[in-house]
């Protein structure tokens, strides 16, 4: 996720690492805080790998600043995840919330259709945060429990707007 994100932001603009930072948790942090001591190992990673560019810029008051850059291959890796992400990326809402993000990068109607579609299927498959055996419990399952009938709640009234807005969308994609 971290790596779509740094993919994802580099897409939109050069950033320097803390100003890659910041946004990086402004999207992600609330769920997995990032420390220095993973993003630039994971930064560094990348450049070896060829994904990103380090440019070095005089700075406005003292040091200069490594600008980061979206390498062509760092593009072209971008879109690949965009136009098959990962199962994770699908069906883990902070994961879809990242390729959310980014898939207007994809310039490719059908391709985002695809993509969006495939959340769409797995938002109506039946689910549950509590089974008994094969039946998937429900709220009403929970008479005396107000925390699990109150999960449920939440969770069915954000599934019915996302499947809404992706209906609404794939209608326009596909027209």
């Amino acid at each position: 996720m971290l790596e779509f994100a740094i993919l994802g932001f580099l897409a939109d603009a050069p950033l320097h690492g803390y100003e890659l930072r910041r946004r990086v948790a402004a999207l992600t942090g609330h769920v997995r805080p990032i420390a220095d001591g993973t993003l630039y190992p994971t930064i560094k990673r990348m450049e070896r790998a060829g994904l990103l560019r380090r440019d070095v810029q005089a700075g406005q008051v003292a040091a200069p600043r490594h600008v980061l850059t979206l390498s062509p291959a760092g593009q072209a890796e971008l879109l690949r995840r965009l136009r098959s992400p990962d199962e994770l990326f699908i069906t883990d809402e902070n994961r879809w919330f990242t390729l959310l993000a980014f898939l207007r990068h994809l310039d490719d109607p059908a391709g985002q259709a695809a993509v969006l579609q495939r959340r769409l299927d797995f938002l109506t498959q039946p689910a549950s945060f509590f089974w008994d055996g094969d039946r998937p419990l429900r709220a009403d399952d929970f008479p005396d429990d107000p925390f699990r009938r109150g999960l449920f709640r939440i969770a069915t009234a954000t599934s019915r707007t996302e499947i809404a807005w992706l209906r609404e969308l794939l209608t326009a994609l596909t027209r």
